[in-house]
């Protein structure tokens, strides 16, 4: 007996040391593999198509210097760069943007493939790519020619196509386009939800619920022009009674699940005239707001090479998008230059009128016109491919149906492949303001708000990307163009895009808001302006400054300020009495926890927390029921770009009864309801009230796409979970998982004095020594050069002989 459990055990243990050595072989052969997909950092290789050598030095940060003979030996060498640090990434986006994740990622992808091919990016990106400038088209050539060779040039395809088991598909010229598009889906809506979205408000609620509940001009905007307006009136209980509506009634539950009515994305861009820096030399600062992930969106860069147009040396520095060959953001000693999302109104919904007889066609005027159906196949990793039919008009997609039930379709500029372009590039060899937006004008990018300053300390605005023209409308709420009363009519001159040099106050700021109002507003129009207190809050910290060093602009960036809560945190206080906490006990302990109050989203602030969460359930308690029909009508209803909190503030100021959420008796009985639920909340989070701290709340969440494949995964492919200051409505812009993607302040020709900051680092390889390097410097808001700094690496790119 004694014998046979021996060898049992014996048989057990030899089992167990199999399977144990089989598991340690296995992850040295991934390890292996991972480590054999490692950039070449050091030594020589060689590029075909190279008109000479190029030398590529890489600081400790892992951040390159390109030295090269002319700028297609720059494409190509920045291409080999991205292809070996990030190509997983690029292929994600051109994907992304195609519509083609499925076949790479599988089933779980098919939806957000459904999206995009609504538009058809693939083919738009060919078309435009036929229509580039030569110039363009050659610099995406060898751009493509030094991705591929990077690519081939790894010892092992990057490790996410060993995860995936799959292999890397080769980059195209087109693909660079589809990075245009790619960015546009992260910028801009697909099916424009904003616009049906008030076109719901005005079919269910009427027109004065559109212009009390959704101001386009309020009283607290932050304008370059200083324009203001005051609010509305608010509309009548024959228009809007939700003490009447049947259902409309909410309890507590519903607001608990207070929902953040922040708008995620955003940026930061602004700029003082020379005569009120230090240097003489204008400063422009750039902080652009996109989802945080690892790796970063931008790639930093820097190379020297001939000026196209001068023939002299040129050095230019900033951020370049994987994916393209071309610096998006920085400086080229003559000019530095930013961008920010600028929600203008490129899209319209336009009101189908289709045939009673045959609802396959609409009317255009006195015709009938056959709705095209555009086929598409979505490959899928793992599965069966889906087929799916695009209704199409020739205004644009078919998106959905109104109030009525009608059908619309959505006009876009970037349906359009005249709307894509890589013009961006002029701005490497841009010497004045005055060239920079001449250059912003032709670019066929997201419409985007320029800011730009020169060495002679001139600073300017202007749109960047293409502007419709409207005939016999504004754009901001759909219409019908059967009979062509209303229409567009091309694009926007060079000429008539709104612009801005040099203003009498020597500052420009843009924060995502609306820049100007008038004449300029109607070109413009409105695609979804972000709320006006971040931008409001940039403009008055600007406004003292005179002799301005790059650290005064830095130091607006990292502003925690949100002041627009003071009056919040006074009415939470005010509501808290002696007689309100003899009703519930711990109302006491709230009261307690809101000193002190510093108005500052610090991630060691309790107060702020308590305060911004209480006016998000207020909101949500007053706004649900208001809004109830409307989502009835449009499940995909949002308020969410709409500029609530003056006409909320109105509201609670004035109490108007048929306004007053039907849970409630009072509106101070909501007030405290609010109150109660962040006093609820901070239980469920288990923490008492007075650790519960807004960086408990704002925690870093930035991982790779494949960090969610599991928990071991997670280790190496997620940064630190570090308590974050800033948010939505503060300079710093931060959420867990959103914000500034990078941070710089430079003035043109004084580079060296320069910051930057980035979350993540230059490479996508968690084996790299640059995958995070550079991160804990965007953390803690440490000002880093923004010039890379001395060389730790040299690699010698030769022709191919």
């Amino acid at each position: 007996m004694a014998n046979q459990l021996g060898k049992r055990l014996r048989t057990l243990f030899s089992v167990l040391t199999i399977l144990i050595l089989l598991a340690a072989l296995g992850i040295a052969w991934f390890y292996s593999r991972m480590r054999a997909s490692l950039p070449l950092l050091d030594g020589t290789t060689s590029i075909s198509g190279l008109s000479g050598a190029v030398t590529v030095e890489r600081d400790a940060q892992g951040v390159p210097t390109i030295h090269a003979v002319n700028r297609l030996d720059v494409a190509r060498a920045l291409g080999f760069l991205h292809a070996q640090d990030r190509f997983f990434q690029m292929d994600l986006a051109r994907r992304h943007a195609a519509g083609e994740l499925s076949a790479l990622i599988g089933k779980a992808t098919i939806g957000a493939d459904r999206k995009a091919r609504m538009h058809d990016f693939r083919s738009l990106a060919e078309k435009a790519l036929a229509h580039l400038p030569a110039t363009q088209r050659a610099l995406l050539e060898a751009y493509a020619q030094g991705v591929n060779t990077g690519l081939n040039q790894l010892r092992a395809a990057p490790f996410e196509y060993l995860v995936l088991r799959t292999k890397p598909e080769p980059w195209k010229p087109e693909d660079s386009v589809l990075m245009i598009y790619a960015m546009t889906l992260d910028l801009q809506d697909s099916r424009n939800n904003y616009e049906q979205s008030l076109a719901c408000v005005r079919d269910v609620l009427g027109r004065p619920a559109v212009a009390y509940f959704a101001p386009l001009i309020g009283p607290a905007d932050a304008a370059l022009d200083g324009s203001v307006a005051p609010i509305s009136p608010i509309p009548s209980a024959s228009m809007i009674d939700v003490r009447q509506q049947a259902g409309s009634a909410t309890d507590e539950a519903m607001v608990e699940r207070a929902h953040d009515d922040s708008v995620l994305l955003g940026s930061n861009a602004f700029a003082l005239a020379g005569t009120r820096t230090a240097s003489g030399a204008a400063l422009l600062a750039n902080d652009m707001h996109l989802a945080l992930r690892l790796p970063n969106t931008w790639y930093r860069a820097s190379w020297q090479t001939t000026d196209a147009v001068s023939g002299q040396a040129l050095r230019v520095t900033g951020v370049t998008l994987p994916g393209t060959p071309f610096m998006v953001a920085g400086s080229n000693g003559r000019i530095a230059w930013g961008f920010t999302n600028s929600d203008v109104d490129v899209s319209d919904i336009v009101t189908l009128d289709l045939s009673t007889v045959d609802p396959s066609m609409y009317i255009r005027g006195h015709d009938l016109v056959p709705i095209e159906k555009r086929h598409h196949v979505i490959a899928v990793k793992g599965g069966d491919p889906v087929s799916i039919d695009v209704p199409w008009t020739e205004f644009g997609p078919i998106v959905g149906h109104d109030a009525q039930n009608r059908s619309i379709a959505m006009k876009w500029t970037m349906d359009d492949p005249a709307a894509a372009n890589f013009d961006i590039y002029d701005l490497e060899n841009a010497s004045t303001v005055e060239e920079a937006i001449a250059v912003a004008h032709r670019c066929g990018i997201p419409a985007q708000n320029l800011v730009v300053s020169d060495r002679s300390g001139k600073i300017g605005w202007t749109i960047a990307g293409r502007l419709p023209r409207r005939i016999g409308f504004d754009g901001r709420l759909p219409v019908s163009w059967t009979f062509g009363d209303r229409r567009w009519d091309g694009y926007l001159n060079a000429d008539e895009v709104p612009t801005v040099i040099a203003p009498q106050a020597g500052q420009i700021w843009t924060a995502n808001n609306r820049v100007l109002d008038s004449e300029a507003l109607l070109k413009l129009g409105d695609g979804g302006y972000e709320r006006p207190q971040r931008a409001a809050e940039i403009r008055d910290l600007l406004t003292p400054l005179q002799k301005a060093s790059p650290a005064d602009l830095l130091k607006i960036q990292l502003d925690t300020g949100a002041p627009y809560l003071d009056r919040w945190h006074t009415l939470l206080t005010q509501i808290l009495t002696d007689g309100a906490i003899a009703q519930k006990s711990e109302r006491a302990k709230l009261r307690k926890a809101l000193l002190p109050w510093s108005g500052r989203a610090d991630a060691d602030s309790v107060s702020y927390r308590l305060v911004r969460r209480f006016r998000q359930y207020v909101a949500t308690s007053v706004y649900t029921p208001i809004f109830a029909r409307c989502v009835e009508v449009y499940p995909d209803f949002s308020y969410r770009r709409f500029h609530i909190e003056e006409p909320l503030w109105d509201m609670l100021n004035k109490q108007p009864p048929h306004l007053l959420n039907p849970y409630f008796n009072t509106w101070n009985d909501l007030l405290l309801a609010a109150a109660d639920s962040v006093i609820r909340e901070t239980e469920r989070d288990g923490l008492s009230l007075d650790q519960a701290t807004w960086g408990k709340r704002n925690r870093a969440h930035i991982e790779h796409p494949l960090a969610k494949l599991s928990r071991v995964a997670a280790i190496w492919l997620r940064v630190p979970e570090d308590e974050l200051s800033g948010d939505y409505d503060t300079p710093r812009v931060q959420a867990p998982d959103d914000g500034a993607s990078e941070r710089f302040v430079v003035s043109p020709g004084r580079e060296d004095e320069g910051i930057f900051e980035m979350p993540g680092g230059e490479s996508g390889h968690p084996l790299s020594p640059f995958f995070q390097a550079g991160h804990e410097a965007w953390v803690k808001g440490l000002p880093t050069p923004f010039l890379p700094g001395a060389t730790a690496h040299t690699l010698k790119l030769t022709p191919t002989s």
